[in-house]
């Protein structure tokens, strides 16, 4: 039923990546004096095939539902605040509306489904495959229609629109747990160590939080559970939504930068069903959220930067934009030895 998901994509371009770097290597600089930001234009010119690539066309897509598990009591907000929050991304006046402007990048919501029921507004596309997903605790999170549908709304999110860069951000009270349970699902690691306070739990939303996710484990995660039954069972809308977006982008050759906790959940999973997509992922920077930096290393992911952001909403992938826009403007507009007249030696 989903078998798009394991095709693999295509390799970015060996030959771009080499004349990027011999391209580097003649710019008046020391070679890697520049660190990372050297790396990530060589990486572009693999994704965009050709050895001065540019970043014009950015697309972001914040993807929004509401999860079950809240009943649990897992979460220091309401299930209203989703809603509200998809107003205010749709007003302007969220963090990452704020930095989508400051890129001139395409901008919606998708809202795959919240408990209050949302209206037509501009920039924001209404899926509501349901009211929220299930509570984990006592059943599937999803079925597999419902997975299905979710991971094709994040696949087809911007198919019509010219793209060189996707950041996924994504909406959901509840979701830190959801993501901390696909955690401990896929990586095996103790469910102390990675469930932390999300939205700021106190000590008692804490615990419930810990049980809850050991107890959706209990039912639903075997040794030979496959990474598409931990999300349909574990996962939310919007964390398919991400699954399907990575992947799908990822086939189409288009680089995605991945935010933060939420999305490095969705981003592990993409790669556990379809392993090549990793060469097409992007780490934008460390989250302040517990455990964010366990999983990065236990995965090899070098995020960009740390700046203690937990917001979320594609936030630390809109920040670190600025840094991959430098990349590529330094690596075409800096002058070569030769053209400044630069001894190199």
């Amino acid at each position: 039923m989903n078998s798009w998901l394991r095709i693999p994509p295509t390799a970015p371009c060996v030959q771009s990546r080499e004349l990027a770097f011999e391209h580097q290597r003649q710019l008046t600089k020391p070679s890697g004096s520049l660190g990372r930001l050297e790396q990530l234009a060589i990486d572009f010119a693999g994704y965009q095939k050709t050895p001065v690539p540019q970043l014009k066309y950015p697309v972001i897509r914040v993807f929004a539902a509401d999860h079950g598990v809240v009943a649990e009591g897992v979460s220091a907000f309401p299930q209203a605040v989703t809603a509200q929050m998809i107003y205010n991304f749709v007003a302007g006046g969220a963090a990452i509306t704020v930095l989508a402007k400051q890129h001139a990048a395409d901008f919606s919501v998708i809202n795959l489904g919240t408990v209050e029921p949302l209206g037509e507004m501009p920039k924001l596309v209404n899926i509501q495959i349901a009211a929220g997903t299930e509570n984990f605790c006592q059943t599937a999170a999803m079925t597999p229609q419902q997975m299905k549908t979710a991971l094709e709304a994040g696949r087809d999110s911007c198919t019509d629109l010219p793209i060189d860069c996707f950041i996924g951000g994504e909406m959901g009270i509840g979701n830190t747990t959801s993501a901390a349970a696909i955690f401990c699902a896929l990586l095996g690691t103790d469910v102390d160590d990675i469930v932390g306070r999300g939205t700021g739990v106190d000590d008692a939303g804490l615990q419930r939080k810990r049980q809850a996710v050991q107890r959706g484990l209990g039912l639903h995660v075997a040794a030979e559970t496959s990474p598409e039954e931990i999300l349909r069972c574990l996962g939310g809308f919007e964390i398919a939504a991400l699954v399907g977006a990575y992947i799908g982008h990822a086939q189409r050759g288009v680089p995605s930068l991945i935010d933060g906790y939420i999305t490095t959940a969705a981003a592990l999973l993409a790669c556990r069903i379809c392993p090549s997509v990793a060469d097409w992922l992007v780490f934008s920077h460390c989250s302040a959220e517990a455990a964010h930096a366990l999983v990065l290393n236990s995965i090899d992911a070098q995020p960009l930067v740390n700046l203690d952001m937990r917001l979320g909403e594609g936030s630390g992938a809109g920040v670190a934009l600025s840094l991959i826009q430098s990349s590529l403007l330094l690596h075409s507009q800096m002058a070569t030895f030769a053209e400044a007249g630069v001894s190199e030696s």
